[in-house]
């Protein structure tokens, strides 16, 4: 049975401009939604969209996985007043229907997780619902404009405790059959099963409020899952962490970079003590090449735009944990993983928002001794394992 997953997005947005290239903790905001549906059960995930610029990042970012493809969506369909639906039904037809359950996934509900999109897909699997669909409940006493309560007796106010509340469609996460959606030619229709996500994911980003909210919330909720265990690898940024951040160039291009020779040595010394040195950058740079190369850094990973979801891929791929992680970074595309990794650290000149949400702010400045200041850490942790 062949489950595919499509992302619609569109170019243009008017409540905020460029919404879903625009970085939501560090990372563009599709991201959050596309990486959970990568570690899903779904087969393939679509990323539809009339964006040139997300179809190039796609086929660029996400080499490491053969589940996401990218798809060019007609203009026709991406305007302000194209229903969801009429897009899907396109894409449909681009793909030759071939899939035996297609799942909704929408980039303005980050909060989405791997967990309800297989509980939505194993509500039509296991369950034998036509579709499924994604639902908050809400203890709110709900009023209509006549100034009459609808769901509770104003005389008799249930206690939250005792009230069952009310399920509201959250806009998340919607899957149907192939037979129900080309039937009815909706997202959802026949035996609708449901799938209860908590009750902040009602939070949909229409606005700038709704996107600093959910941004609280994100970075919140990867903080909650941090766990604490002996440090397998070290993952580290380059510029800002390995360097002071500049960078020199003449008229060839990239021409000089300045490392700290006591950082070499720190990142010996942990390895000799069973500690993986990693190296995540998102820029693509000969030199850090040859750096690392002397360093002999083997797992170096240069052009690394979206570095949550490809350390996510790569600890997975080594039946390892972010637990077992701790990783150094200096600005906001580092963030995500700042927050999710069992220890992070910030180098002293790091910007603010790092700092304010690293394990652990340095008193060195990088390029000038930060990654020997975590290095002494790290094998004082550790220690306590032995």
């Amino acid at each position: 049975m062949k489950k595919i997953g499509i992302i619609p997005l569109r170019k243009g947005s008017k409540g905020i401009v460029g919404k879903n290239k625009k970085k939501m903790v560090g990372r563009p905001l599709f991201s959050w939604v596309l990486t959970e549906a990568i570690f899903s059960d779904l087969d393939q995930i679509y990323v539809f969209t009339d964006d040139v610029e997300i179809i190039a990042f796609i086929e660029k970012e996400y080499t490491w996985t053969n589940k996401v493809i990218p798809l060019l969506r007609n203009e026709e369909n991406a305007s302000d007043t194209s229903s969801t639906e009429s897009a899907m039904l396109e894409f449909s037809e681009k793909i030759n229907h071939d899939y035996n359950i297609i799942c909704l996934l929408q980039a303005t509900s980050p909060l989405t997780l791997t967990a309800d999109i297989n509980t939505a897909l194993s509500r039509i699997t296991n369950e034998s619902f036509d579709s499924a669909i994604s639902v908050v409940k809400t203890h709110r006493f709900i009023w209509n404009k006549q100034g009459e309560p609808m769901n509770y007796d104003i005389f008799n106010r249930p206690r939250r405790q005792d009230f069952e509340g009310l399920l509201i469609e959250n806009g998340a996460v919607y899957c149907s059959t192939k037979e129900a959606f080309l039937d009815k030619k909706n997202r959802i229709s026949g035996k609708i099963g449901l799938v209860e996500m908590s009750e902040d994911t009602l939070i949909e980003i229409d606005s700038l409020s709704d996107w600093n909210s959910i941004e609280t919330l994100l970075i919140g909720r990867q903080k909650a899952l941090k766990q604490n265990q002996k440090i397998e690898y070290l993952v580290l940024d380059v510029d800002g962490v390995f360097t002071d951040g500049s960078v020199y160039y003449d008229k060839e291009g990239e021409m000089a970079k300045k490392f700290d020779m006591r950082d070499g040595m720190g990142l010996e010394i942990l390895r000799q003590n069973g500690v993986e040195v990693v190296v995540l950058t998102s820029e693509n740079s000969k030199l850090v090449e040859q750096r690392m190369k002397k360093l002999q850094i083997k797992n170096t990973f240069l052009g690394v735009k979206d570095k949550y979801s490809f350390l996510k891929h790569f600890i997975k791929d080594r039946n390892s944990s972010f637990a077992a992680v701790a990783y150094v970074g200096d600005d906001v595309n580092d963030l995500t993983n700042i927050c999710s990794c069992g220890w992070s650290f910030a180098p002293a000149n790091a910007v603010d928002i790092v700092k304010m949400n690293a394990d652990i702010v340095l008193s060195h400045h990088s390029g000038n001794g930060a990654i020997r200041e975590v290095c002494d850490i790290i094998k004082k942790y550790n220690n306590r394992y032995e």
